[in-house]
């Protein structure tokens, strides 16, 4: 047995190689292709957008649940991740930036990924899955959440390189960046190797007996907004209107405002010669940066097409559970903002779906093709989700949810405080809203797991450090040791509790940390 795990590895790691070992027998349960993306907000087909192309994952949606109203904990990409990768509030896995490892930093929690692998299952990750660097150890925390070594594109190192070629001919930074993809480095882009190498996995797999977990993370639609050229001619300039509230609000506590300081390093917005810190950006120049923003999604769409196509080609479409969603969303102009960092519904709120063969869909034979890749710049087929929920749900929940539809034991509700306790969510299953009606539900007495339990109204909770109350050069993306203030929202399913803030000396202080653990504020707090 060891030497038939050791000999799959091998050849997981290897292109090109195949396996001869009988399929039959595969094991009872899903395998799970978990695709997460970076920076998209719900603009898709199945969430009601008339202007986006987007034909392969609405028919993914075809055959899911949809959740209309899913939030991430923080709308950034490090804190994000490692929230709903462990099932851990970022108040929990103390990462407010991209600087310091939960299992170090804060406590040695298990991983999603690490428990479908402590209970058997071939874990893989292909493409930015957890965020790279410091905040996963430098290796996507492997060994502990895969079975093998990460896998990243060759090409993502020349993501923020000057790569876009400008009127003048010359190649610049810029934040708007159509391009010709045979003169991109390597002739190829991020997200295509992610495909393809995401494909050589599911080809090795289909013969093995052993359940996988295979978590595929796109790059697309976040800045720079750099995308295959032909997929401007789905979204005329003429097509492209503004954000319906383009400008700041009057009465905005200046705190909650996002400055976008990422888009402002740009070398496309650097020529604009845009003030600090609320702009506005020229109307041309927002509505280009709305049809780039839709083009990347297009582009995005075909990339998970063939995905899907080839989940159908290895004959896995009726034994694996997909789940697709986003790590947060992002500002297209709303209320004079760009990017994600901040609380607004338009930074927090994302796509959601699960499509679970025999439960979101009827029970499909291996030869029946469930998602046949559709060309984008084909006629819209107007597919839309096979079942639509409007609970308000969380990412955090993501962790015990896929245990539970995976047949899996799920994990125990954390304590109050859950530092030294590896396993445990502070987020509940939401398999007991796939079939369940859009009426609320009852309190269920007695419930001693919140696992378990249905709460009688959902919320969803996000949250956003501050260095001061008015925007800075690092409001956008402080530091834990010049971090000042705290911003939360609370979501239901008919209101939004926006700008809750909470002032200290540091979140970097373990005094005022612990006060806060304890539900004891700062030195001072206020509400606005």
């Amino acid at each position: 047995m060891a030497a038939a795990r050791l000999g799959l590895c091998l050849c997981l790691l290897a292109a090109g190689c195949v396996l001869a070992v009988e399929a039959a027998g595969r094991p009872d349960g899903m395998n799970v292709l978990f695709i997460v993306v970076d920076d998209l907000r719900p603009v898709l087909g199945c969430y009601g957008d008339k202007l986006v192309k987007s034909p392969n994952i609405d028919q993914l949606a075809s055959q899911s649940i949809v959740f209309n109203n899913a939030y991430a904990q923080q709308a950034v990409c490090a804190p994000s991740r490692v929230s709903f990768l462990t099932g851990r509030r970022p108040d929990t896995t103390r990462l407010y930036d991209f600087y310091s490892y939960w299992r170090v930093h804060a406590g040695n929690y298990s991983t999603m990924p690490q428990y479908f692998k402590e209970n058997g299952y071939m874990t893989m990750s292909v493409g930015k899955v957890f965020h790279p660097g410091v905040s996963s150890n430098y290796h996507d925390d492997y060994p502990y959440s895969w079975s093998i070594p990460p896998f990243h594109p060759s090409t993502e190192k020349y993501e923020n390189d000057k790569t876009c070629r400008g009127k003048d001919g010359r190649l610049y930074a810029n934040l708007v960046c159509p391009v010709d993809v045979t003169e991109m480095p390597g002739g190829t882009l991020p997200d295509i190797q992610t495909t393809e190498e995401a494909i050589r996995l599911l080809n090795v797999m289909k013969t093995q007996k052993q359940k996988f977990f295979l978590a595929v993370g796109y790059h697309k639609p976040h800045i720079p907004l750099r995308y295959p050229q032909e997929f401007l001619k789905l979204y005329p300039l003429e097509n492209i209107t503004l954000a319906p509230d383009p400008w700041v609000p009057k009465k905005l506590p200046s705190v909650a405002y996002n400055p976008w300081m990422d888009i402002r390093q740009r070398d496309d917005v650097k020529a604009l010669n845009v003030s600090f810190p609320y702009g506005p950006l020229p109307d041309d120049f927002q509505r280009q940066i709305r049809q780039s923003y839709y083009a990347a999604v297009s582009y995005l769409d075909m990339q998970v097409g063939r995905l899907l196509n080839a989940l159908d080609d290895v004959g896995l479409s009726s034994s694996t559970m997909v789940v697709f969603t986003a790590d947060h969303g992002w500002s297209l102009g709303e209320h004079g903002e760009w990017a994600k960092y901040s609380n607004f519904d338009v930074a927090t709120r994302v796509p959601l779906m699960f499509y679970v063969p025999g439960m979101t869909s009827a029970a499909a034979s291996q030869q029946r093709r469930i998602f046949p890749y559709l060309d984008p710049f084909s006629r819209n087929l107007g597919l839309v989700p096979q079942g639509q929920s409007k609970k308000v749900v969380e990412l955090v929940s993501l962790f015990s949810t896929l245990a539970e539809l995976a047949g899996l034991q799920v994990p125990p509700a954390c304590p109050k405080t859950s530092f030294h306790v590896a396993l445990c969510t502070e987020g509940a299953s939401m398999v007991h809203y796939f079939n369940s009606s859009e009426e609320k539900v009852e309190t269920e007495d007695g419930c001693e797991d919140n696992n378990r339990c249905h709460t009688e109204e959902p919320v969803a909770f996000s949250q956003y450090p501050r260095p001061s109350d008015t925007p800075q050069w690092n409001s956008d993306k402080p530091k834990l040791k010049d971090i000042r203030i705290m911003g939360y929202s609370m979501r239901t399913i008919d209101y939004r509790c926006r700008h809750l803030y909470f002032h200290c000396q540091s979140f970097s202080s373990e005094k005022l940390w612990k006060r806060k653990m304890m539900g004891i504020p700062g030195e001072s707090s206020h509400e606005k």
